[in-house]
């Protein structure tokens, strides 16, 4: 097998051979795209503007918008480009660059929804000692301790799935550099790669027992509160966060973890897709549809902009 370690282009598979359906591909992407980068654009604005919004959850929140927006921006303009000039390539560099970012902004989100949860824990469970334990110093470096966890766990994993010499064809079953799919080119078992992932997955489970533990001690606390008005504050906060954590872990799992198959069907690729694109566009939905904060501000700006207007 000819070994391809100085490759300098990838191959990636397109979602049909037919120009119709990578026409459909292209403006459905574009379409979702445009959803997600609005939708993230809209809750930073919000926020922003807002002083009302100026708390220590909305300054999570604000972030998670940023990495949605980024983590969906690493793929999807390049699948669209490749479907519309029906050259599905991507430069090596192009594919390192993919996969760091992929692990960098992955790993800075559940870590990042790991502290969310923690700030609803002591927001519900500890309110008199909030302001003190959740100050904007401490809110700034749990951001900047995941963005340095998510950079390290991403020069690991980059480092890593490029260590190994490839051989055969480069061709990537996928539409962007998936890691699993890259393993399958080496020409051994990339042990240093299915490490880091081993440690991925240890980092995933941690974080993901810490939110349930959270959410239990949130609830029973909300059960207890007397107030049908607070329970009902409570719940809208808590609920949209609980189900993005489902979304984003349940997805990439299920993704890192199901076999290969010898010949990639297009369900594989919709299966990327829904870790890829669905979070990051759902997210400004699940948080601005059930937040009454945020649909106050949101209603604040339309005002604002009619009066401007007129």
């Amino acid at each position: 097998m000819d070994n391809f370690t100085s490759v300098t282009t990838f191959f990636l598979m397109g979602f049909s051979d037919f120009w119709e359906i990578q026409i459909l591909h292209a403006v459905l992407f574009l379409v979702i795209y445009l959803a997600a980068l609005l939708g993230n654009l809209l809750i930073i604005l919000l926020i922003t503007r807002d002083t009302h919004l100026h708390t220590p959850m909305y300054y999570f929140l604000k972030n998670l918008s940023f990495l949605d927006l980024c983590f969906i921006s690493i793929t999807v303009p390049k699948s669209i480009a490749n479907s519309l000039t029906n050259h599905n390539t991507i430069s090596f560099l192009g594919c390192v660059s993919q996969v760091f970012f992929i692990f960098l902004l992955a790993t800075t989100e559940i870590i990042l929804l790991t502290v969310m949860s923690y700030d609803r824990y002591v927001a519900i469970c500890h309110p008199l000692q909030y302001e003190i334990i959740m100050n904007h110093g401490t809110c700034v470096q749990m951001v900047a301790s995941s963005w340095i966890s998510g950079g390290l766990n991403a020069i690991l994993h980059t480092a890593s799935t490029f260590s190994v010499p490839m051989c055969g064809s480069p061709d990537v079953h996928q539409f962007f550099c998936d890691v699993p799919q890259l393993l399958s080119l080496t020409c051994s078992y990339n042990i240093g790669e299915l490490l880091v992932i081993g440690i991925s997955f240890v980092l995933d489970i941690v974080c993901f027992v810490f939110i349930g533990i959270s959410y239990i001690n949130i609830f029973s606390t909300v059960v207890g509160l007397p107030s049908r008005a607070g329970r009902s504050k409570a719940f809208s906060t808590c609920l949209p966060h609980l189900f993005v954590v489902t979304l984003f872990l349940s997805s990439g799992f299920f993704d890192y973890s199901h076999p290969l198959p010898k010949s990639p069907t297009p369900s594989d690729l919709l299966i990327s897709m829904f870790y890829i694109v669905v979070p990051p566009t759902m997210n400004p939905f699940i948080y601005t549809l059930r937040n009454k904060d945020m649909k106050t501000a949101l209603k604040k700006l339309l005002m604002n902009t009619h009066y401007l207007s007129n």
